[in-house]
């Protein structure tokens, strides 16, 4: 595993985390990154025609047990930043109109600007790696 990579939080720890992160959802403070670095988020919402409601839903369903790891942001200015990784699996009607499992890949960043809470959530698609969930 990456070095980076920290999954030394109790169940306890990350339901708090997860609860604010879902906060945010709940109440539209939250985006998901769509720039062009992000190709594979725009992807896997066309592929799977993710409306914004099923986005919030499938970010909505994220329960403790879908905890991977942190890691800290190495984008330059954003050092002190932890990013979360969740792995949820959520049933998608693909294209030909066929049910499939997808183990969603989601990377959070909780921004806290004076108080005002948002979400970023930097990853959105399809796993493409091997992940290590921590509660299962």
């Amino acid at each position: 595993m990456d070095p980076h990579y920290n999954q030394k939080y109790t169940k306890e720890q990350i339901f708090t985390v997860l609860q604010t992160i879902q906060d945010c959802v709940r109440e539209s403070r939250f985006y998901i990154s769509k720039n062009e670095n992000r190709q594979e988020n725009i992807d896997f919402i066309n592929e799977y025609n993710l409306t914004n409601k099923k986005q919030k839903e499938i970010l909505l369903k994220i329960a403790p047990e879908d905890f991977c790891h942190t890691l800290q942001n190495m984008k330059l200015g954003f050092e002190h930043e932890v990013l979360y990784v969740f792995c949820p699996q959520v049933m998608l009607f693909n294209f030909e109109g066929n049910e499939e499992w997808v183990d969603v890949y989601n990377k959070f960043n909780i921004i806290d600007p004076n108080g005002g809470k948002r979400v970023v959530v930097i990853s959105f698609h399809k796993r493409n790696k091997p992940i290590d969930y921590l509660f299962r």
